[in-house]
């Protein structure tokens, strides 16, 4: 294998039931129930395992109403990967659902975007409506992790390792990045919740909670710019991509998608 070439792996542990409506700025016509999926992203190849997002745990479920159908770490596990082998965490943005499970993985450097922090520590959390994503203990627990010595901080976009990338996106969280992989099939784009659903990229639509509709908007065109097609980019919560791509294991159907190989005719 190259030394740039990566498998990547998407691995669902929650779900929420919701109207549809509830997924776009505006509403929807279409008022029947639907539901959100919830990832967290594994990268492996020849610089290490890099896992994109940490979820969360039982407690937070409980706390906002949502179903966790395989905690976090099961995942990984079923990868064959123990959490003290991870060597790096990229966090997309510190949003509640993808910053929980802060100790899980005790030997990993982690990697945010200076304006991310900037944002859930400064004057922006004074505000409600601003504060409702994210999650008090979440963010206390990534200051211990700079206090450890243990965070590396970007601003804009910035290479982790042969093949892999981080891209400030912005829209949904100020600091909001996305993640390009290379593999076997081309370019992949983790795009975490810089693009929630594939209706939001293919309609031009926009997920209620933003900082910024603009950014998120134009984030869409720059995700496609950074995959080797649409097809590449993919999407943080749309359960479509556990139809769309192969599992990555005999008992692992809509659990583990493999993301590295084509998708699904």
């Amino acid at each position: 294998m190259s030394d740039d070439i990566h498998e990547v792996y998407a691995v669902r542990y929650a779900e929420h039931a919701r109207k549809h409506s509830e997924n776009y700025i505006f509403g929807d016509p279409h008022d029947e129930m639907t539901s959100i999926a919830y990832y967290v992203w594994v990268i492996r190849g020849p610089h290490g395992i890099f896992v994109c997002d940490t979820g969360f745990d039982e407690a937070a479920a409980r706390e906002r109403d949502r179903k966790i159908v395989h905690p976090v770490g099961e995942g990984i596990a079923a990868l064959g990967i123990r959490p003290d082998e991870v060597d790096h965490v990229v966090a997309t943005h510190m949003h509640w659902d993808h910053a929980g499970n802060y100790d899980l993985f005790p030997n990993a450097r982690y990697h945010i975007q200076d304006t991310e922090m900037a944002y859930c520590t400064g004057r922006c959390m004074c505000h409600q409506m601003l504060r409702v994503p994210f999650s008090e203990a979440d963010v206390q627990a990534m200051v211990k992790k700079v206090f450890a010595y243990r965070v590396d901080f970007h601003d804009g976009t910035e290479e982790l390792a042969p093949g892999i990338t981080v891209h400030k996106i912005g829209g949904h969280s100020m600091g909001l990045q996305c993640v390009r992989v290379k593999t076997k099939r081309g370019h992949v784009v983790v795009a975490s919740d810089c693009c929630h659903l594939y209706a939001h990229m293919d309609e031009g639509r926009v997920f209620p909670i933003t900082y910024s509709v603009g950014e998120t908007l134009e984030g869409y065109r720059t995700l496609v710019k950074l995959g080797s097609s649409r097809q590449h980019v993919i999407p943080g919560h749309d359960p479509k991509v556990m139809e769309r791509y192969p599992a990555a294991g005999s008992n692992l159907e809509g659990w583990i998608a493999r993301l590295d190989v084509a998708p699904k005719a």
